[in-house]
């Protein structure tokens, strides 16, 4: 709820005066108070995994290089699976080597 909200639902509660000088914490602890309404807590969040980058950027642009040859093959021998199969794969590793080199 937005605090214009909160203060009309607190300018109704008996014997409050200073509501439209108060913040949203104390507004909402006010009407928590007058309404008997137990404070929540927010759910703890997951955090995202971090990858670490197991190898060197030197390294991953080399396995690139030799994924990019691969996928050539494939699309020579016109196999969309694998050229789409590489086209991933190559880009996960560039953008393993982007993260390898801010490290």
């Amino acid at each position: 709820m937005t605090v214009k909200e909160l203060r009309d639902i607190a300018k109704d509660i008996p014997d409050v005066t200073g509501v439209t000088a108060m913040k949203k914490e104390q507004l909402l602890s006010l009407i928590r108070e007058y309404w008997e309404i137990e404070e929540e807590e927010a759910a703890a969040r997951r955090k995202k995994k971090k990858i670490k980058p197991t190898a060197s950027p030197r390294e991953l642009k080399l396995k690139i290089a030799t994924l990019r040859t691969e996928k050539e093959k494939a699309r020579a021998a016109k196999d969309k699976r694998m050229v789409g199969i590489y086209r991933r794969r190559i880009n996960r590793l560039k953008k393993m080597s982007r993260k390898a080199a801010q490290v």
